[in-house]
């Protein structure tokens, strides 16, 4: 007897090729029939009318943190993504030593928008190594989990505070190489570092000491366990980011290793720099070089309020000066001060056309109730004043609980962005999973992709989309048995409506260890989702217990 068969759906198997109907038997977590089955089994999906494909895979998470609360990384799972890798822009919690645990959480806040409150009451610090978060992190794990080490603590833990001054000595890379190989061989996939970020000082994070050497001495050792590295190279800029390219194919050619870079973006005024960017992939393709940039489904949104610091200032420096490193009272005492306010205005002034469209989403008082909805420019034209004035004026009113939304910031030219989308030499990924949770919702990506680029502006078939975020995906992480439906092959399987898929409405929920809130997306259209054989979500009775998830090293599972 077979443990489950998903009936009468339409089989688009993760490589390309045209859907077809079908019958998957599944027995001990693998599909061991497809076609017609006939045989008996405990448990039924029927899937009339719906697509029946390979769990998706997300490339590009920082869940690290929620899998110590929520071993299902929800929402995701429920979104039709099976794996999850997390770890990544050189930040993972392990390996790390005790006294380093509130710079590792300083950096996680800055650069990934996570409340500190989340890490005091919803981390239990009871590891160091490697091995032991891999241990820790199985505990209740629903999701599949293909976890990078970061190349910031791997400085941490050997150099201490001189990993945020100085290279590593010769002594040092013996050490670090040793590092990484320790946490290869406990289950990391690959290495993840960056070239851009800051930690809560403002000071470069520690993987940005380093030099050519290190890269080099890190890489020799990915190449001998065959596993990747992921950059965040300097995406602001498309000379800095095709130099990271030349970096990157050279390490990928020197040592025999896959490479990928996140993200590339897609705004009005850098389509030259893009095209550049994809002509040297293109090139350093031709050579033999593995290097994927990721590419993310959705538009550029972010949300807002004076409560913290959000990124949407970082370039406005008495603004971020004043919200990154003052509480409560000071920020509003900063918003109230005659003098502060004339600094503030004088800065934010130029910024007009953004905050003119920003879009009043949450308020708590009964007064401001009637201007939900609106657009900044029509609240402050209805009280007669300036758009920045009207943005603290409402922010004091208030208690900094006023929340805005800046929608279609970029990455919403459909046609450019389906063109990359479809490119063969694109990853598509960046979704950020479980990060920036009080700026955007970073889930549904894969909803957003099959339902808006595939179903409603037909910019890419079903087949192409799915293989992209299986198949594709799988391949270039070296995840074995997994993003195809082949017989022999693990059961991450996806069962969704094609005529209804899709990411649904952004709203804010409190479930956030520390009295926490964050934006999230259900999904629409996603009936039944499998994690190795075991139904781990479905529409009609939401979560189950049933699903284990597996740690992927890229290795044979």
């Amino acid at each position: 007897m077979l443990d489950l068969i998903i009936k009468n759906g339409t089989v688009i198997d993760g490589s390309g090729m045209p859907g077809y109907r079908a019958d998957l038997g599944i027995k001990d977590g693998r599909i061991v029939k497809i076609g017609r089955v006939a045989e008996e089994a405990l448990e039924i999906v029927d899937a009339t009318g719906k697509i029946v494909s390979p769990g998706f895979i997300d490339p590009h998470t920082h869940f690290d943190a929620q899998l110590l609360w929520d071993g299902c990384a929800k929402p995701v799972i429920e979104h039709g993504v099976t794996t999850i890798v997390p770890g990544n822009c050189s930040l993972s919690l392990a390996p790390l030593k005790a006294e380093h645990r509130m710079k590792l959480v300083g950096m996680f806040n800055q650069i990934e928008e996570m409340p500190y409150k989340a890490f005091e009451e919803g981390v239990e610090w009871n590891w160091e190594t490697f091995d032991e978060f891999i241990t820790r992190i199985k505990k209740g794990l629903m999701i599949n989990v293909a976890p990078l080490v970061g190349h910031s603590v791997l400085r941490l833990w050997v150099m201490g505070n001189a990993s945020m001054q100085r290279v590593a000595t010769d002594a040092e890379l013996v050490e670090l190489q040793k590092l990484l190989s320790e946490c290869l061989d406990a289950g990391a996939i690959g290495l993840s570092t960056s070239f851009v970020d800051m930690d809560e000082t403002l000071q470069p994070v520690p993987s940005r000491y380093a030099d050519m050497r290190e890269l080099q001495a890190l890489s020799e050792v990915l190449g001998e366990y065959g596993r990747i590295l992921q950059i965040v190279p300097e995406f602001y800029d498309a000379d800095l980011t095709i130099a990271r390219i030349d970096q990157l194919a050279d390490l990928s050619l020197s040592y025999g290793i896959t490479t990928t870079f996140s993200p590339l973006f897609v705004n009005g005024d850098n389509l030259e720099g893009v095209n550049r960017t994809m002509t040297r992939v293109e090139e350093q393709a031709a050579r033999g070089a593995r290097v994927w940039p990721q590419v993310q489904t959705r538009p550029i949104d972010i949300s807002f309020s004076f409560e913290v610091s959000s990124l949407l200032f970082f370039r406005l420096r008495t603004w971020y000066s004043i919200l990154r490193f003052s509480n409560h009272e000071e920020v509003m005492a900063a918003f109230k001060d005659p003098d502060t306010r004339k600094a503030l205005i004088a800065e934010a002034t130029p910024m007009n056309p953004v905050w003119g469209s920003l879009i009043l989403r949450q308020v708590k008082s009964e007064e401001n109730q009637k201007y939900l909805g609106l657009s900044l420019s029509e609240i402050a034209e209805a009280r007669g004043d300036g758009l920045v004035e009207t943005m603290m004026d409402l922010s004091i009113e208030e208690e900094l609980q006023a929340h805005f939304l800046s929608a279609n910031l970029g990455h919403n030219n459909d046609t450019k962005v389906a063109e990359l989308l479809n490119h063969p030499n694109v990853h598509i990924g960046a979704s950020d999973g479980g990060a920036h949770i009080l700026s955007f919702s970073t889930y549904g990506d894969t909803g957003y992709l099959l339902g808006h680029f595939v179903r409603d502006k037909r910019l890419l078939t079903l087949e192409q989309a799915i293989k992209k975020v299986t198949s594709d995906t799988a391949k270039i992480w070296g995840i074995a048995d997994r993003g195809l439906l082949q017989t022999g092959y693990i059961a991450d399987i996806t069962v969704f409506d094609p005529k209804t898929v899709d990411r649904g409405d952004e709203y804010f929920v409190n479930d956030v260890p520390g009295d926490g809130f964050r934006y999230v997306r259900d999904a629409n259209g996603v009936e039944c989702v499998l994690i190795h054989g075991e139904i781990a979500f479905s529409a009609n009775s939401g979560y189950t217990d049933s699903a284990k998830g597996q740690i992927l090293s890229g290795q044979a599972s």
